[in-house]
C-alpha cells in the first residue's frame, strides 16, 4: 500500500473564530471541527469569540438539556487509528445548572445531548448511556458539582463505576473546576483500548482495555443546560490527533 509523510491526522481549533447560528437546525464547521449538539435546532445557541482573542464561548439555549458541542465525525477506531488523542483547554463562567463532557464517544455530534446520549451525573450516581465513551464529565446535578469525573465504557475492562465517588477526580488528585480558571483536559486511547486521562499536563488515571478497539469514536467537547438558563463553556483551543490507516 503506497504511503507518504501524511501518516498523522491532526485537527485543530485555535479559538479565534466563531460560529453564530442564525437558522433553526443549522450546522457548520469551526477550525477543523464540526459544530453540533441538540441545541443547534434553535436560533440562539452557538459558538462566539471571547473578547481578547483567548478562545471561543460555547453557548446553549435557555432550555433544559439543550447542548452545544464541537468535535469530529465518528470515524476513528483505536485499532486502526490509535493512539487517539483529544486535548482541550476549558473554563466556565460558573458551575451552576450545567453539564459538560470532554473526551470521546460513539455518538454522532449533530444532535448529541450529553445526558440523553453519552452519560449523566445525578447526586452520587453516574448513568452510562452510550455503549462506548471515554472522557471527563462534570455536572451541577452531582453532589460534588465542581468535580470532573473520569469515566469510560465499552472495553474488556468493566465500565467505570456508576458510584460517582469512585470516579471523582478528587480521588485521583485532580483539582476542582473553578469558575474563571482554565484547565487543560486530555484523553488518550491506545490501539489496545488502554486509556489515560491527563489534567494540566499531569497523568491522573490509566485503565487497561477501557475502550473497544474496533468501535468508531469521535472527539467531543460539549456543554449542556440543566435548567432554564443559558450556559457557557469557554474553549481556548482543541486538538485531535490520530494515525492514518494505510491498510485499506
Amino acid at each position: 500500500m503506497p504511503q507518504s509523510e501524511m501518516g498523522q491526522i491532526c485537527l485543530k481549533y485555535q479559538g479565534v473564530a466563531g460560529w453564530a447560528l442564525a437558522n433553526d437546525g443549522e450546522h457548520g464547521g469551526i477550525g477543523d471541527f464540526a459544530v453540533g449538539g441538540q441545541g443547534t435546532a434553535e436560533i440562539d445557541s452557538g459558538v462566539v469569540p471571547v473578547a481578547g482573542g483567548n478562545g471561543a464561548r460555547l453557548t446553549t439555549t435557555n432550555e433544559a438539556d439543550h447542548c452545544i458541542a464541537i468535535g469530529t465525525t465518528n470515524a476513528f477506531s483505536p485499532a486502526l487509528n490509535g493512539p487517539l488523542v483529544f486535548e482541550a483547554r476549558v473554563q466556565f463562567n460558573n458551575l451552576a445548572t450545567k453539564e459538560a463532557y470532554v473526551g470521546f464517544s460513539d455518538i454522532p455530534i449533530d444532535t448529541v445531548s450529553i445526558q440523553t446520549d453519552i452519560a449523566h451525573g445525578g447526586t452520587t450516581t453516574v448513568t452510562n448511556t452510550a455503549s462506548d465513551f471515554c472522557g471527563f464529565l462534570l455536572s451541577a446535578e452531582f453532589t460534588d458539582t465542581d468535580d470532573w469525573h473520569l469515566i469510560h465504557n465499552g472495553g474488556a475492562t468493566a465500565a467505570s463505576s456508576v458510584t460517582s465517588t469512585d470516579v471523582d477526580g478528587t480521588s485521583y488528585g485532580v483539582s476542582d473546576a473553578v469558575a474563571g480558571q482554565w484547565q487543560v483536559l486530555r484523553v488518550e486511547i491506545d490501539p489496545s483500548g488502554d486509556a489515560r486521562w491527563y489534567v494540566d499536563g499531569e497523568l491522573v488515571k490509566s485503565v487497561t482495555a477501557a475502550c473497544s478497539t474496533t468501535v468508531k469514536l469521535g472527539a467531543i467537547a460539549a456543554v449542556e443546560a440543566k435548567g432554564a438558563a443559558v450556559e457557557e463553556m469557554d474553549l481556548s483551543y482543541a486538538v485531535f490527533r490520530a494515525n492514518r490507516d494505510w491498510t485499506v
